[in-house]
């Protein structure tokens, strides 16, 4: 299964991610004339603030519909899976918002990174860590279950401790400057059932199509209680995982 990404839909409904982005811009503290990679752009609406701030950046993304929204702002993007980078010494820092935990295989990732970065150059990346939307996979895993489907086969995401990601950049080739986990409660511009669409394919494609409306909304009458407050708005468990790392040699 691949995740599949609408533009027009992400923007609607999860432009949510991208402006929580800001303050891994602001530890990444870009600097004009940088040469940077940014992993995993989507619409390129990160890279643009990059561009901005004076640095030469290539997007890379594995969705075709993403890389083309990016490649309409006018920015240098590429359709790369994030597993399989070729660069070798051409930047000066790798930044990356809320892609990593769509990828399981984190070493190869790293190594790429490694590769990619010049001896010094700093890899600096905000994503999901433990614990991160776990009233949905639960919600999901519930759902699924009474349909005979282990949830654990079709879940995407990789969500490490801080204890875990450190070792790994480490064993990498990266001393740390800093990582933290931390919960951010995040509102939602809509329904959660436009995020379940989203974010959600992967649990919902275990499923015969015509199951796929009943399972979102037995997982939505699930959550009702717990993610949607007294105003009527949906706000999701999140919890991220940031760091800032230097390539040691």
């Amino acid at each position: 299964m691949t995740q599949q990404w609408d533009p027009d839909a992400y923007d609607q409904h999860a432009r949510f991610v991208s402006d929580l982005g800001a303050p891994v811009l602001d530890l990444l503290e870009p600097l004009a004339g940088e040469r940077v990679l940014d992993l995993g752009c989507g619409d390129g609406a990160l890279t643009e603030r990059l561009r901005r701030a004076g640095c030469l950046v290539v997007a890379v993304d594995s969705s075709p519909e993403q890389v083309w929204a990016a490649l309409e702002r006018g920015l240098d993007a590429r359709i790369i899976d994030v597993r399989e980078l070729d660069f070798e010494g051409e930047f000066d820092a790798v930044f990356s918002n809320a892609a990593l935990h769509w990828v399981s295989e984190a070493d190869l990732v790293i190594r790429g990174v490694w590769r990619a970065l010049t001896p010094g150059g700093r890899f600096v990346a905000e994503m999901g860590g433990a614990g991160c939307v776990q009233s949905i996979r639960d919600a999901l895993g519930s759902a699924l279950a009474t349909r005979g489907v282990d949830s654990a086969s079709v879940d995407p995401w990789y969500f490490p401790t801080e204890d875990e990601y450190r070792t790994r950049l480490e064993r990498g080739g990266f001393e740390i400057e800093s990582i933290q986990r931390f919960p951010r409660p995040t509102p939602l511009p809509g329904d959660v059932s436009h995020w379940l669409g989203i974010f959600a394919q992967h649990f919902l494609d275990a499923v015969a199509t015509d199951e796929r409306p009943t399972v979102i909304e037995e997982v939505r009458t699930q959550l009702e209680p717990e993610l949607r407050n007294t105003n009527g708005v949906w706000v999701v468990d999140y919890v991220r995982l940031r760091f800032k790392a230097r390539r040691t040699e």
